[in-house]
């Protein structure tokens, strides 16, 4: 009886083991209050295109009274805003902070604040429109950078951490456990998402999810729902597939994304009969591009890619998303199903077209900083304008309580020079109009229909 009990004794625990090692926090205080400060508020900025002036009493000459008046009348229009709120988190100390490519997408002002309140203009180092991430960069000192995670050792059940700014309400944390990994919902070729019961509502993308150790293993991305709500179905992308991006972002402002060449098809059961295949694992190949990598490698139309670097293909939508956490000019060796024999195949993986051409975003840094967007002076403008300069950069928009608001900057205006330096072109515009910071003031020479205007902006403080 004793044996038996000792053995049973054993047995149990044996089976309780795994579980007590996922058993239930008692609290996720401590990993709340310490992984608070690396998560950051984004709120976002976009101004209405100016439309092009139209008369309602048809065309005047240009430069009549009747052409002036209602040009004027329509350039001070005020403008129309539009916000957007989200949530990043710190990278790292230097200021880097990653969000949704959705939440900054179009911002013409992009504000950070801190958990302290303290608010930073952005500046938009790069994106990656199908992995839906951005990186931006403050200029803050002290700053606490997250700690990022393995995300392929995550498993369904594991407990996660969701922090963000749901509607607005900064710093909210709620918990909850990863329900599926892999989850493909129409958003991009890569999707791969991880997908929790954590509940995560609007103003949570771009936000981090973390494991119980405090390390993030996803960045909170969408949502399921039919109310506008959490409805216990959110999806994160994995750590693991962004951290290359990162890198990329930081060093180049673009991604480049490493592809075959191939396109692909799931394999169906006439497939699997009429080729073979021991199940309909893979990713069948029908047409292969010429002199592409794959061309070049000697992958042919009709062969089945099971796995990529030993890892298996299970679903044609893996091989895309394994390719990509390649560089363009690695090698990787596929393992495909050929007249029912198996064969390794090394591959050059190339640069996907349309990323060898992606171009630096467009910061607008000018923006951010002063409340204006300028555009290089063209000589139509400039004779409509009135103007005795032909070089120099146009004041487009100017953004109402901003810094160029306050020094009487206006819409029209003409940029001629900063703290003494000519102004060309937008080069120098910028070169010059980022100097401003608290401690700096910025000299600007104006030419407003022909009239020099002497302005000064002053640096808007943060909190």
């Amino acid at each position: 009886m004793k044996t038996l009990m000792k053995h049973s004794w054993i047995a149990a625990f044996i089976l309780l083991s795994p579980v007590l090692a996922q058993a239930i926090p008692d609290s996720f205080a401590d990993l709340a209050e310490e992984q608070q400060a690396s998560v950051v508020n984004i709120s976002t900025t976009q101004y209405a295109k100016a439309n092009q002036f139209h008369s309602p009493f048809g065309n005047f000459p240009g430069g009549s009274p009747f052409d002036d008046f209602f040009r004027g009348f329509m350039e001070n229009m005020p403008q129309q805003e539009r916000h957007a709120l989200g949530t990043g988190f710190i990278l790292s100390k230097k200021g880097f902070i990653v969000t949704n490519n959705h939440v900054v997408k179009d911002a013409d002002e992009i504000v950070v604040t801190l958990s302290d309140g303290k608010e930073f203009a952005a500046e938009l180092i790069g994106t990656d429109p199908k992995l839906d991430l951005a990186l931006l960069k403050i200029d803050a000192k002290r700053l606490k950078a997250v700690e990022l995670g393995d995300s392929d050792k995550m498993r369904v059940g594991d407990w996660v951490v969701a922090i963000g700014n749901p509607f607005g309400l900064n710093l909210t944390v709620t918990a909850g456990i990863i329900s599926a990994k892999g989850r493909v919902i129409g958003s991009g070729p890569y999707d791969d998402f991880i997908q929790t019961d954590a509940a995560i509502n609007p103003g949570n993308s771009g936000g981090p999810l973390f494991n119980v150790k405090g390390e993030v293993v996803g960045i909170n991305t969408a949502i399921y729902s039919q109310s506008g709500g959490s409805n216990g179905i959110g999806f994160a992308i994995p750590i693991n597939l962004a951290k290359s991006v990162f890198k990329e972002l930081r060093e180049s402002g673009h991604v480049r994304r490493a592809r075959l060449g191939v396109r692909i098809q799931d394999v169906d059961k006439a497939t699997m009969k009429a080729l073979g295949l021991p199940n309909r694992q893979g990713a069948l190949v029908p047409q292969v591009e010429a002199g592409s990598a794959a061309d070049k490698a000697g992958i042919i139309a009709g062969d089945v890619i099971v796995a990529v670097d030993g890892t298996p293909i299970r679903k044609s939508h893996d091989l895309p998303i394994k390719i990509a956490r390649h560089q363009p000019g690695d090698k990787v060796k596929l393992e495909v199903i050929r007249d029912g024999k198996r064969k390794i195949i090394p591959v050059i993986v190339e640069e996907m077209p349309d990323e060898a051409h992606a171009k630096m975003p467009n910061k607008k840094k000018a923006m951010a900083k002063h409340g204006i967007v300028v555009e290089p002076l063209t000589e139509k403008a400039a004779d409509r304008l009135r103007t005795r300069t032909t070089t120099g950069v146009l004041v487009k928009q100017v953004r109402a309580n901003s810094p160029a608001a306050k020094a009487g900057i206006k819409r029209g205006d003409v940029i001629m020079r900063i703290d003494g330096h000519e102004v060309k072109n937008m080069r120098n515009f910028e070169a010059y109009a980022n100097k401003l910071s608290q401690d700096h003031a910025l000299r600007i020479l104006l030419d407003r229909h022909g009239d020099q205007v002497f302005v000064i902006v002053v640096a808007k403080k943060t909190k």
